[in-house]
C-alpha cells in the first residue's frame, strides 16, 4: 500500500507539469510527514549528505568540458577527419556523422552536446551535398545518443551515485557492492563501439538502397592533414580514459583535467573560443550542473524513502515468490524503462529507477556493471522517441523539422537501437568482457 501511495503521488505531481526534481522532493516530504515518524532533522541531513560524494564533482566538470568543446571548433575538425576517411563510401557523409558523434561523445559525455556540436555542422553540409534532410536527421539524432554510453558518460556517473552504498544482496544472501565509475566507463567502451558499428551499417544500407551521393576519395595527404588538425581534440580521449586506467587520477580528477584541457585547446590552440566568450560557457555549465545536482539531491531523498520503507526488498521478495526468472525480470526492466522514457528525461529515470531496481537485479544474479550499461542503452533509446526525447527536440531545432516528421525519420536507426538493447540485455559478456580483462 505504501508503495502504491508513493508512486501515485509522484505520478500525479508530474502530470501537473511540475519539474521532476520538485515532484520527487514533495512526494518524499508529504509521505514522511504524514505517514511516518521520521524527524525533520534527518531529512535536512539527508539533503546535504546525499551530494557529499566525491564522484558528484565529476558532473559539472564534464559538462564544462563539453561546453568548451561545443563552442571551440573541435567538432568541426573531427568531422573533417571522419569525412576524409570514409566519405567516399556509400552514405559517406552519414557514416562520417556516426563516426564524428562517437568520437565527440567520447570526449564530451553528453548526448545533447554531441547532437548540437556535430548536427549543427553536419546536417546543413549533408543537405547541401544532396542527401535528404530526413536521412541526415535520422543519423545524427540517434548517433548523438552515444554520449550516454561512451565514457565519460554523465549518466553512468549518475548511476554510480544513485546506487552507491545500497544494502543489496546476491542470490545466496552475500553482500553486493555497487559498480564504480571506473568500471562503468570501461564497460561502456565495447557496447559503444558495437552500437556505433550497427548504426553505421544501417546508414550504409539505406544509402546504398536509395543511391545517395558519395564524396570523392581523399588522398592520404588530405587525411593526414585532417588528422593533424583534429589531433588535439582526439587526445582528450587519451587524457580522460588513459589517465583513469593508468592510475594517474580518479574519474573525478579526470573530469577536472578534461575541463582544463578543453579550455586550453579551445582558447589557445584552435582559438575558436574567445576569452570574452568563456564566461558564457561557464554560466551555461553552471546552469546545467545546478539543475542536475538539484535532481540528484531530491533523488537521493527519494532513495532514502525507498530504503526506509524496504520497497526494493519487498519487490525482490514478490518477484521471487512469483517465480520470475532472470529472463522475465530483464524484459520487465526494459519495458518499465522504455515506458518511463515517454515522460521523463534520462537523468531523472536513472536517479529514480536505479535505487528501486538495483537491489532486485542483484538479488536475481545480475552484475551491477551489466545493469548499469543496460540502463544506459535504455536511456539512449528514450532520447530518440517522443514525447520527451531530448535529441528529437535538439535535432528539430537544427533541422526545422516537426517532431512527427523527425520521429518517422529516425525509425530505421531506432529499430537498430532496440535490437541492440535486446543483445545487451541477454548477453552480459558484451558489457563485462573488458572490465574483467582489465581486472586480471
Amino acid at each position: 500500500m505504501n508503495t502504491l501511495i508513493i508512486f501515485v503521488l509522484l505520478l500525479a505531481l508530474m502530470l501537473t507539469g511540475m519539474p521532476i526534481s520538485i515532484s520527487l522532493g514533495l512526494t518524499v516530504l508529504t509521505f514522511l510527514f504524514t505517514l511516518t515518524q521520521v524527524p525533520i532533522e534527518s531529512v535536512a541531513l539527508k539533503l546535504f549528505t546525499g551530494i557529499e560524494k566525491f564522484e558528484v564533482m565529476a558532473i559539472p566538470f564534464f559538462i564544462l568540458a563539453g561546453n568548451f568543446l561545443t563552442h571551440g571548433g573541435v567538432a568541426k575538425r573531427m568531422i573533417n577527419f571522419c569525412t576524409s576517411m570514409i566519405g567516399h563510401w556509400y552514405g559517406g557523409m552519414g557514416l562520417a556523422g556516426v563516426m564524428a558523434c562517437a568520437l565527440f561523445a567520447a570526449i564530451s559525455g553528453s548526448s545533447v552536446a554531441t547532437v548540437v556540436a556535430v548536427g549543427s555542422i553536419m546536417l546543413p553540409a549533408m543537405v547541401k551535398a544532396g542527401y535528404p534532410k530526413r536521412f541526415g536527421a535520422g543519423v545524427i539524432t540517434t548517433s548523438g545518443a552515444l554520449g550516454i554510453l561512451f565514457p565519460p558518460s554523465i549518466n553512468l556517473v549518475m548511476y554510480a551515485i544513485a546506487t552507491a552504498g545500497m544494502n543489496a544482496t546476491g542470490p545466496n544472501g552475500e553482500p553486493v557492492s555497487s559498480a564504480s565509475v571506473g568500471q562503468l566507463f570501461l564497460a561502456g567502451v565495447v557496447p559503444g563501439l558495437c552500437l556505433s558499428f550497427l548504426l553505421g551499417v544501417t546508414t550504409w544500407w539505406r544509402a546504398k538502397k536509395f543511391d545517395y551521393p558519395r564524396m570523392p576519395k581523399a588522398t592520404w595527404g588530405e587525411r593526414w592533414r585532417a588528422f593533424r588538425e583534429s589531433m588535439w581534440g582526439l587526445l582528450l580521449i587519451v587524457v580522460v580514459i588513459g589517465g583513469i586506467y593508468s592510475g594517474m587520477f580518479t574519474p573525478t580528477e579526470a573530469a577536472a583535467m578534461a575541463a582544463v584541457y578543453a579550455f586550453f585547446i579551445s582558447v589557445f590552440v584552435y582559438k575558436d573560443l574567445k576569452l570574452s566568450e568563456v564566461p558564457k560557457s561557464l554560466l551555461g555549465a553552471a546552469a546545467m550542473s545546478s539543475m542536475l545536482l538539484y535532481i540528484i539531491t531530491n533523488a537521493v531523498l527519494f532513495s532514502f524513502l525507498m530504503t526506509s520503507e524496504q520497497i526494493p526488498q519487498a519487490m525482490a521478495a514478490w518477484m521471487t515468490s512469483q517465480g520470475f526468472g532472470l529472463v522475465v525480470f530483464l524484459l520487465l526492466v526494459n519495458v518499465i524503462l522504455l515506458a518511463a522514457g515517454n515522460f521523463m528525461d534520462p537523468a531523472a529515470i536513472v536517479l529514480i529507477m536505479a535505487p528501486i531496481l538495483f537491489p532486485v537485479a542483484v538479488k536475481l544474479g545480475v552484475d551491477p556493471v551489466h545493469f548499469g550499461i543496460l540502463m544506459a542503452v535504455n536511456m539512449e533509446v528514450g532520447l530518440c522517441h517522443p514525447p520527451v526525447g531530448l535529441n528529437l527536440y535538439v535535432a528539430s531545432g537544427i533541422t526545422k523539422m516537426g517532431i512527427t516528421e523527425l520521429t518517422v525519420a529516425v525509425g530505421p536507426w531506432l529499430l537498430t537501437m532496440i535490437a541492440f538493447l535486446v543483445l545487451v540485455t541477454y548477453w552480459p559478456t558484451l558489457s563485462l568482457w573488458l572490465p574483467h580483462l582489465m581486472m586480471r
